[in-house]
């Protein structure tokens, strides 16, 4: 009996188009829609296959690179070797080299690692010293205004054609300290948006200090860990952070912001790097927030 397998082909937009039926009040429309594209993508160092992601098939060089080092498999751009992409069946592989001391460190006798979800913050994690990392403290870095935070995120938004077209995905945005949105990285896992943007960010040489980071996601401690590896000094989030979360960027050093909205947001640790006007200060018990 022949394969019902379809061989993935690297889609241009991230997404595909599938006949639905929409339903309004008393009316049914029947139409096509954009749907976000989720495969399984493995990333093979050295012969061996480390980690499963599900993610959105774009920017996957940019990906490969961002995840090999926010993993610790690699600790700058020219230690990993050539990203090869093979369209499998069963989804892509990403095949490269690093050294196999690195390799070794986190596979150990293990010739395979754990799947990962498209949401998954523990890939490749056997023990609780693997899970929760403990990055170096971060640089001095810049100070930036309310300002250039509420201009990047409204321009946020048209920045995201993926989320656009499918209203399904993340995004992790490098802004410069005028609120300038310089790069964006979209896919269906909010840890697989940062990668991206972290490998974009490696292979066209940008500084960490010189700018803030902006996620449409939660502020989670796997996204501090992300963002501090490459010294990320300022991560400013649409979504709530985790006392984690908190807790790791008091430690490193990292300015976290949450609840980031047009003219308000909670700065959870280290405020001193952000300049807004002098308002009325009160201490009082705040209502519980919700993203």
């Amino acid at each position: 009996m022949p394969s019902t397998h379809v061989k993935p082909q690297r889609p241009d937009t991230g997404y595909a188009r599938r006949v639905v039926e929409r339903y309004t009040h008393e009316c049914v429309e029947r139409g096509d829609d954009a749907i976000a594209e989720e495969v399984p993508v493995a990333m093979v160092y050295n012969g061996v296959s480390f980690a499963v992601m599900m993610m959105t098939p774009l920017d996957l060089e940019d990906f490969a690179l961002g995840f090999s080092l926010s993993e610790g498999l690699v600790h700058s751009a020219d230690e990993l070797g050539p990203v090869e992409v093979h369209l499998r069946m069963e989804g892509i592989e990403l095949v490269m080299d690093v050294s196999a001391s690195a390799l070794a460190q986190h596979t150990g006798s293990h010739q395979r690692l754990l799947p990962g979800r498209s949401g998954c913050g523990l890939c490749g994690a056997r023990t609780l010293e693997d899970a929760v990392r403990h990055p170096g403290p971060v640089g001095h870095g810049p100070q930036i205004s309310s300002a250039a935070l509420n201009k990047a995120l409204s321009a946020l938004r048209a920045a995201q054609p993926i989320n656009l077209a499918t209203g399904s995905v993340h995004a992790a945005a490098w802004v410069d300290t005028r609120g300038r949105i310089m790069l964006v990285r979209e896919d269906v896992g909010r840890h697989n948006a940062l990668d991206k943007l972290i490998g974009a960010m490696l292979r066209r040489g940008v500084n960490a200090e010189a700018g803030f980071l902006l996620v449409t996601s939660r502020a989670s401690y796997e996204m501090v860990i992300k963002a501090t590896t490459i010294g990320i000094t300022i991560m400013a989030a649409i979504s709530a952070p985790t006392a984690l979360g908190i807790h790791l960027a008091r430690d490193t050093g990292l300015t976290l912001i949450g609840f980031a909205r047009a003219d308000s947001y909670v700065v959870y640790t280290h405020p001193q790097r952000l300049r807004h006007p002098e308002l009325p200060r009160h201490s009082r018990g705040l209502q519980p927030l919700r993203g």
